[in-house]
């Protein structure tokens, strides 16, 4: 039995694995949030050993308080005093945990590995990641990224322990796989800088591994990530790139031209896009791949989510009708799977792109009757795709002038604004998406 830490903040501390450094760099982060930006504390070295030993006497000023309080969420009083029962969890602050999280998985992407370990291992992991990838859509992005973050931990520990190539390999593709579905949990709920090196991780992995399917799901990550943070051109690039990789199957070529069309639309080349969407409906060659085939779950790019992406493009070139179909589609094809397998980012999103689509047309009543799908989703669920759909609609019903001054119209925005303060990504202080979506 090892020693009980004398502080609460210690075993916080110790949890996290944080040097003074680290501590120090979230400190900071966490201040200026708080504290106005001419008052910002700094902490020590022998600073945060006192306070990590239990020597202080009195606590700290009051706006390194709530500094502290801010970061742990637990009062400064508690946290200065010696532990009780179980340490709390972490995952409250699950921003700075992505972040710490992602820059270890760039950290670990290219180390080599050494000794062997048993088959067995592999392939318990190997069911465990595609467990989580056909079940994604149904669990919070809390959950995903946490059981991900480990499944990735464990690939690394396996890979370091083995010398077999064909291990190596393999933990390499799962470790590349798992950082994917963490920079898919990182997007979801705005934390894009932590999404966008995850991915690059990802990338990375896939290549070591030459795996041309991993590195194109990573690079079309990215193109998502780029064009949702105002650099639509880069999802161009990516995407384009990525076509051009030898293995990868219809599915994986279809996902990115979808996000190919929608990166035009958002550039306003209405002709690529057009012509995207097309493609994406009628080009078919039979070729399949180990992952986004083999493994499917998120990352395949199965019809009803194909229809509901056209649908958002169709709204970026000014298409109502074809918006409007496009979303009705992906609705009805999500709707006919078990009500505990029906993607929630589909059901809201093709809901909110249905009544986009209506408003445009003018039905108030028909576009209002389409957001009962959106509405029903909880609030765990709302992820930014969906966010980004919803910011859409009020902007649309406050600029317009058809809509200005309704009821109708304050109702709706006063929902809209609700629906989005109680999502996950509001509640975690994500930062405001960069398009006019």
């Amino acid at each position: 039995m090892g020693r009980q830490p004398k502080t609460l903040l210690k075993a916080l501390v110790g949890q996290r694995g944080l040097d003074h450094s680290q501590f120090e760099q979230w400190f900071t982060k966490s201040a200026a949030q708080v504290l106005p930006s001419d008052s910002i504390p700094s902490v020590s070295e022998s600073q945060f050993r006192r306070w990590t030993g239990g020597h202080l006497k009195h606590l700290p000023h009051g706006p390194t308080c709530r500094v502290l309080e801010a970061m742990f969420g637990v009062p400064a009083a508690v946290l200065f005093a010696p532990p009780t029962g179980e340490t709390p969890p972490l995952v409250s602050n699950l921003p700075d945990e992505i972040d710490r999280q992602a820059r270890r998985a760039q950290e670990d992407a290219g180390e080599t590995a050494s000794a062997a370990i048993s088959d067995r291992s592999v392939e318990q992991l190997r069911d465990d990641l595609t467990d989580l990838a056909r079940t994604y859509n149904t669990r919070s992005s809390t959950e995903v990224w946490t059981r991900s973050a480990a499944l990735r931990d464990e690939a690394e520990r396996h890979r370091k322990r083995t010398k077999v190539p064909v291990q190596q390999q393999e933990l390499l593709i799962l470790a590349g796989q798992a950082a994917s579905l963490m920079a898919s949990a990182a997007f979801d709920v705005g934390e894009f800088d932590g999404a966008r090196r995850l991915a690059r991780a990802a990338g990375v992995y896939g290549e070591s591994a030459r795996f041309p399917p991993l590195r194109a799901y990573a690079d079309g990550t990215l193109a998502y990530i780029a064009y949702f943070t105002g650099d639509p051109a880069q999802a161009v690039n990516l995407t384009g790139q990525a076509l051009t990789y030898p293995g990868i199957g219809d599915v994986a070529v279809r996902r990115l031209q979808a996000i190919k069309a929608r990166a035009h639309g958002h550039l306003g080349d209405l002709h690529a896009a057009r012509e995207l969407i097309h493609l994406t409906d009628t080009d078919s060659s039979g070729a399949r791949d180990p992952l986004h085939d083999g493994i499917a779950g998120e990352f395949s790019f199965p019809e009803e989510r194909l229809s509901m992406s056209n649908s958002s493009t169709a709204l970026l070139v000014g298409d109502t009708v074809l918006a409007e179909n496009a979303a009705r589609r992906a609705l009805e094809l999500v709707t006919r799977r078990p009500a505990d397998r029906r993607s929630a980012p589909v059901l809201g999103g093709a809901s909110a792109d249905l009544a986009m689509a209506r408003l445009l047309a003018g039905d108030v009543d028909r576009a209002l009757a389409a957001l009962a799908g959106m509405w029903a989703i909880a609030p765990d669920k709302r992820v930014t795709g969906l966010l980004a759909r919803a910011d859409r609609l009020q902007r649309l019903v406050l600029s317009h002038r058809r809509y200005r001054g309704s009821a109708e119209a304050r109702e709706l925005v006063e929902r809209i604004t609700l629906f989005v303060r109680t999502s996950a990504p509001s509640q975690l202080g994500a930062a405001p998406l960069a398009l006019d979506r």
